[in-house]
């Protein structure tokens, strides 16, 4: 019976020997921001208001003998809307390697192919609007249409094909309502100096047929010495002849870089929805100054016929102060 465990424990010795250790590196990066801004127009005027934002993310990766690099990331942040202490917020689980590119899957805050690049140029300048109320019945509406994905999802990008040019593939299996998986494919080019270009669509399944369909978008961005041109469109479209939630988003952006600390942004965005007839148009400029970790940025911003419909009682006009921090 001795001999018995002492083979046994020769084995177990021999079997941790053989296992080796990956060394593995393990970092943490901080956000913080403090805002101020305020909206007014009829039948509304805001006020001045206050907040913040804070967020810590811890990363760490390490090389496997394979040549494979494993890596994850999970970020602390407070739950949207509320002000607890507990908010677990994106996680990731990223494996790569210089061959078969990066495949990530995020249990939470991924990426579909399309998102991965609809914000538009103008930087969603419509999202400052969104949901506003006035005492006049007004309810200012969600512009842009694009598609995200649920909870533990799939996104692929390929290392470069040739110069500069890459592919990105994103899985969203069943869930959310949705009865069938969505795939999104796309593109991404950066083969001529100051030249980028991205192009990607994505399924959109809403479990009915009349209401699923796809999403397209498309971004291009060339930089001459300080000035930067950049226009995108998005556009959702599903089976409904007219129908809400089709939509067109598209939008540009010229920047101007004064010096390494100071730029200035003016842009525009114009949004249409699939059943009505009136354009929601908004238009800003963007003056950002950074120091260090440090920006400090200043927004000017007006929405004309805010909820897809003609009229001064849809317009508002919107400002904003705020200093951010990362560490």
């Amino acid at each position: 019976m001795n001999n018995f465990k002492k083979i046994g424990l020769t084995a177990l010795a021999a079997s941790l020997v053989s296992v080796s250790a990956h060394a593995g590196a393990l970092t943490a990066s901080g956000s913080a921001s403090m805002n101020s801004e305020g909206k007014t127009g009829n039948g509304l005027n805001a006020g001045t208001t206050f907040s913040m934002a804070n967020s810590v993310t811890f990363t760490g990766s390490g090389e496997l003998d394979n040549g494979l690099t494993v890596s994850v990331s999970f970020e602390l942040d407070q739950f949207e809307g509320n002000n607890s202490s507990n908010g677990f917020d994106n996680h990731s689980v990223t494996v790569s390697s210089d061959t078969m590119g990066t495949l990530t899957l995020a249990g939470h805050g991924g990426s579909s192919a399309t998102s991965a690049i609809d914000t538009t140029a103008a930087g969603d300048m419509w999202d400052n609007f969104d949901g506003t109320t006035s005492n006049l019945g007004v309810t200012f509406a969600v512009a842009a249409k694009g598609q995200g994905v649920d909870n533990n999802a799939f996104f692929y990008k390929s290392p470069d094909l040739m110069d500069g040019l890459n592919v990105t593939l994103s899985y969203n299996p069943q869930g959310g309502g949705q009865t069938d998986s969505e795939t999104g494919y796309g593109f991404n080019y950066t083969g001529v100096e100051g030249l980028s270009l991205s192009w990607a669509t994505t399924d959109i399944e809403s479990g009915s047929a009349t209401t699923s369909g796809d999403n397209t978008a498309y971004k291009v961005s060339y930089a001459y010495g300080p000035v930067t041109a950049t226009y995108t469109d998005m556009e959702a479209s599903v089976a409904g002849a007219s129908n809400a939630l089709d939509g067109t988003s598209s939008s540009y952006a010229l920047s101007y870089t004064v010096s390494d600390e100071l730029s200035v942004t003016y842009g525009s965005e114009t949004h249409d929805q699939g059943d009505s007839s009136v354009d929601l148009e908004v238009e800003g400029i963007t003056a950002a100054y950074t120091s260090g970790g440090m920006t400090i940025t200043a927004k000017m911003q007006s929405l004309d016929n805010g909820d897809f419909a003609t009229g001064v009682n849809n317009d508002l006009d919107y400002w904003a102060l705020g200093a951010s921090f990362a560490f």
